[in-house]
Formats: C-alpha cells, structure tokens, sequence
C-alpha cells in the first residue's frame, strides 16, 4: 500500500504496480503492436516490391508507420483512456498523476517519448526503465518521474472488513488509550492482518501477530490493564481508533465559514428579555416616560446683613 496527497489534502490509499505486472502489461501492448505493425508493414512491402521505389522513400515508408505505431499506439491509448492501455486493462493498472488524478495528454506524450528514447531504448539496452523502476519507492521509471505520474493497481482482491471490538471489561482503557501516535500504515496493516487471520498458518500468524502487536504497543499508551493475546489487542486499539474516527466524522460543521459566511442568529422581532426559570412572564404594560414633577420648595425666612441686604440663598423668593 502507498498513499497519495490529492490537491485537497486529502490521503488515498493506492496500490503500486510493481515491475514484473507491469512488464507483462508491456508485453501484451508489445504483442499487439507487433501484429498491427507486421499487417502494415506486409501491405507496404507489396508496394516496395511492385514499384521499385528509391531508397529514401523506402526508408520513410518503413520508418513512419513503426514510429506511429510505437509511439501513436500509447500516446492514443493513455489518452483516450485517462491511463490504460490494452495490456494495462487486462491487469487492471491505470495511470494517475501523482495526486491520483486523471492523466492528460501531455503526461501521456511526456511518459511515451521518454519510454521510447530513454527508458527502453534500444541504445541504452533497454535497462534505463528497468534500473529506475526497481530502485524507486513507487516503481517509477524515467518517464513517470518526468511526467508526475504513478502507475497503481486498480482490481484486487476485496478484502472483508475484520470484526473490531473492544471486551466490555477493557472499554475504560480503550477509551483511555493515546492514539495520536499510531501511524496511518501501520493501523493498515494490522487491520489486513486481522481480515486474513484465519488465512495464514498457525505458526506464521501467531509470529505476525506479536510483531504488529509490539510494533502498536511501542506507540500506543497505557499498557492494557489485563494480559492480552496480540489478535485481541489489535482489535481492540482498531476498534477503539475507528470510534474515534466516527465520532469526529458525526459533527456537524457549518457549511459556510470566513468573514463572508451567513450569519447563524436572526434579529429578534420584539425587545430581548432573558428567559424566565418560573415559566412564561406576562407582557409588561407600555409606559411613556414623562419626567418627574419639580419637587416644592420650602419658604425659608431671609436673613439680613448689617449693611441690609438680604443674604444670598437664605429665601429664594426674595430675590
């Protein structure tokens, strides 16, 4: 299993064609190539033989059909096809960009020159491809890493999902567990190992077993309270690891985020009035604010001074 990042961040998980799929895949376009090219050449043939042309024309004559039917029958295929030739139809491989897109015809034109003069070219004895393609984590030749493509496995055998579960005694653990450690390939290849169980032979399954087992354990935390066999513990981190999946999956989002999303809350129609613990409150009457009437003032006797003048404030009145 290989991943690819496609353009939203998003990881799939693919299958790599490795070299001896795909050299058979070549063989048969090979075979195909050979047949059409013999009957075009055989009909061109009776024309050289029966018109004695120069040796230039007999060259073109010769050259350009096997150059197009070389060359023409892949960059056609791959591209009508989004990646699949005949012989790739017959393995089921395909051809995807390297975010797991569909190809285009410049891939296609990138990956069939480059298969024609470098990988497989007579000149270099045909090793360029070969040598690449085993070195390369994801069997690429030359021209897939020209082109940004990978050729992945698109039938295989469908494998049933492994039944998952955590044993009612060891739920407060699982839930317990750190799993922020457990590594997307090697959750995947303990699932595989789990849905073919009862496939492998005693001996090897239980081998198989405790590796993935120690391999989990080394970065899962804390250890499982009670002693476990490998093929229970395994369930038990998966179970627990796809609940936390589910759950994070079941939240709802809003649909619109950003400074120009849509405003979940609405403007009340009447005055906000904080809800009532004791039930409905009944309507408040509608006042109209008027302002409070002057309060009277008290007559206070005015005081005079020895010039006689009354003293400022002592009666308001007097002045």
């Amino acid at each position: 299993m290989s991943q690819l990042v496609t353009g939203e961040a998003v990881v799939l998980q693919v299958r790599i064609a490795r070299m001896p799929t795909r050299a058979l895949a070549c063989a048969i376009d090979v075979i195909i190539q050979f047949f059409v090219l013999s009957a075009i050449l055989g009909l061109l043939f009776g024309f050289l033989f029966s018109e004695e042309p120069s040796d230039a024309l007999a060259f073109v004559l010769v050259a350009v059909p096997v150059l197009l039917v070389i060359v023409g029958y892949r960059l056609v295929m791959e591209t009508l096809t989004r990646g699949r030739t005949v012989g790739k139809m017959v393995l089921g491989l395909k051809v995807v960009r390297d975010d797991g897109s569909s190809i285009r015809f410049r891939h296609a034109l990138v990956r069939t020159l480059m298969w024609f003069f470098v990988d497989f070219a007579p000149w270099f004895a045909a090793s360029p491809g070969i040598v690449a393609s085993l070195m390369n984590k994801q069997g690429k030749r030359i021209g897939d890493m020209v082109a940004g493509t990978v050729v992945i496995r698109e039938r295989h055998q469908a494998m049933a999902s492994p039944p998952l579960f955590v044993p009612a005694h060891l739920v407060g653990w699982a839930q317990s567990l750190e799993l922020s450690q457990l590594p997307d390939e090697l959750a995947n290849t303990a699932r595989d190992y789990l849905a073919r169980f009862t496939e492998l032979q005693p001996a090897a399954r239980a081998a198989l077993g405790e590796t993935l087992a120690h391999r989990v354990a080394q970065v899962t935390a804390p250890a499982p309270p009670a002693p476990m066999i490998a093929p229970a513990f395994l369930s038990a981190v998966l179970a627990e690891r796809r609940r936390r999946e589910l759950s994070r999956l079941a939240v709802v989002r809003p649909t619109q985020t950003g400074p120009f999303a849509a405003s979940p809350y609405t403007v009340p129609a009447v005055p906000y009035t904080p809800p009532s613990p004791y039930g409905a409150l009944p309507p408040e009457p509608v006042h109209v604010f008027a302002p409070p009437p002057p309060a009277a003032a008290e007559a206070t006797p005015a005081t005079h001074n020895a010039q006689g003048w009354a003293t400022p404030g002592s009666n308001q009145s007097g002045w």
